[in-house]
């Protein structure tokens, strides 16, 4: 059995490593198009921020050790076309630019997402995004000279929000620009964001929300960027305004994607095409509740999606039980996190739900460090099961969002949460936890 893996990062190497765990004599072949796998982008606005220096703590497995249990791993190879009648593969060779063929018995696509860039600001030298490994070493050499004090960063996604704490580190002046009314509107709804906002203020970075981005000034550098509202003066500018799949070779195939371009597929990985599976930043992810294909980019289901495609390929028919989106971020000084659905989503959706916002203390107030948390809770009007959470706050607002998730997992009703055995000592809760008092006041 040839298999053939197209991406060696998150999702990809999942799979090669269980699958030549599982079947030792098969073919097991990865193509990936830089020189770099098993990459945790997710580290890179703190490499880019100092809180580490050395860029190859992201590598999670050299690739001396894939090589070492028998994966044949090629880099600097760019799959360019896909024959799926024939099973055949036409690779090109990043460093001579030969073009050759290959056959598979069965195909992984795992070639992840690119940063969204606008054409026209790729002439100027101190722009860039922030996605890959030569992103992160461009920005840190940028954003780290003594002239670049101005940084513009587009986008208040969670590249974009993180990428302040970089800047921030290293005391420059920074400005987010957003064309939508509040930061992270993707993830989180505006009880949530309005605390977020008032800490970045509080923290004097300049936000520019609900502005769009009309002109860039200067010749080899930006030297102003223009907005529907005004110019802002910058040194350095950083693009976070999304991502989208690395599917375009796909064009001539019948696999089917959503408009954006994410490969659809079941709960097994399997694509609509057979003998043919994906994973990761390129492929969309089932919703535990909606049980829609979801186009949600993160490590997490990156990596478990890839494993249970490492067992299918080796022919255990394992399913993946879906993803809430479970996702959280650090805010200078505040944490947030979400899972499940949003309320904008449940209105979307027309569910007959409710929603409270509570908020609350981490800990008791005798011992150091109390701080402020809140919870927002959707929940079933009827049933009372729990549908999403979002948690926000300065201490543990994130390990608060993960028992919502295992919550709204084992579909427990806002009573039970009330009543739930949560620890309880002075430095870490209070005798009734915030999720506690949420699941109480949810009744």
């Amino acid at each position: 059995m040839r298999v053939v893996i197209i991406g060696a990062v998150a999702a990809g190497m999942s799979a090669a490593a269980k699958l030549k765990r599982m079947k030792p004599d098969y073919e097991v072949v990865v193509y990936e198009k830089t020189d770099i796998v098993s990459f945790g982008a997710c580290g890179l606005p703190y490499y880019v921020g100092g809180f580490f220096n050395d860029s190859n703590m992201m590598i999670a497995r050299e690739k001396s050790k894939f090589i070492e249990s028998g994966i044949d791993l090629k880099t600097l190879m760019e799959v360019i076309d896909v024959d799926t009648n024939n099973k055949k593969l036409k690779i090109k060779d990043i460093q001579n630019g030969n073009v050759f063929e290959d056959n598979y018995d069965k195909l992984m696509i795992a070639t992840g997402a690119s940063s969204i860039m606008p054409s026209f600001d790729k002439k100027f030298e101190n722009v860039t995004t922030l996605k890959d490994m030569s992103d992160g070493i461009k920005l840190k050499e940028l954003i780290n000279k003594e002239e670049n004090k101005n940084i513009v960063i587009i986008g208040a996604g969670f590249i974009g929000i993180e990428t302040i704490e970089a800047a921030k580190k290293l005391n420059k002046n920074i400005h987010l620009i957003d064309r939508n009314n509040r930061i992270l509107s993707k993830v989180f709804d505006g009880e949530i964001t309005a605390l977020l906002e008032d800490e970045l203020r509080n923290n004097n970075i300049n936000l520019h929300l609900g502005e769009n981005v009309q002109e860039y000034i200067g010749e080899n550098k930006i030297e102003k960027i223009v907005t529907d509202k005004g110019e802002i003066d910058t040194d350095l500018v950083v693009v976070a305004i999304g991502v989208r799949p690395n599917t375009s070779f796909l064009k001539n195939t019948d696999i089917k994607m959503l408009p954006n371009g994410a490969i659809i597929v079941d709960e097994y990985g399997r694509t609509s095409v057979e003998d043919v599976y994906s994973a990761g930043d390129c492929a969309t992810i089932k919703n535990i509740l909606t049980n829609e294909d979801m186009y949600v980019p993160l490590a997490t289901g990156a990596n478990k999606l890839g494993r249970i495609v490492g067992e299918n390929l080796g022919g255990i028919n394992s399913s993946f039980p879906g993803s809430l989106a479970s996702s959280c971020i650090k805010v200078l000084d505040m944490e947030a996190a979400a899972t499940g659905i949003t309320e904008e989503k449940a209105k979307s959706l027309n569910l007959n739900y409710k929603a409270k916002f509570v908020s609350g203390f981490n800990q008791t107030h005798y011992y150091p460090g109390r701080e402020k948390i809140s919870i927002k809770l959707i929940y079933d009007a009827d049933t009372k099961v729990i549908l999403g959470g979002q948690v926000v706050g300065y201490k543990d607002a994130v390990q608060r969002a993960n028992v919502l998730a295992t919550a709204i997992t084992a579909k427990m009703t806002t009573d039970q949460l009330g009543m739930l055995d949560l620890c309880y000592a002075p430095p870490f809760a209070t005798t009734w936890d915030i999720l506690n008092i949420t699941g109480n006041v949810s009744k």
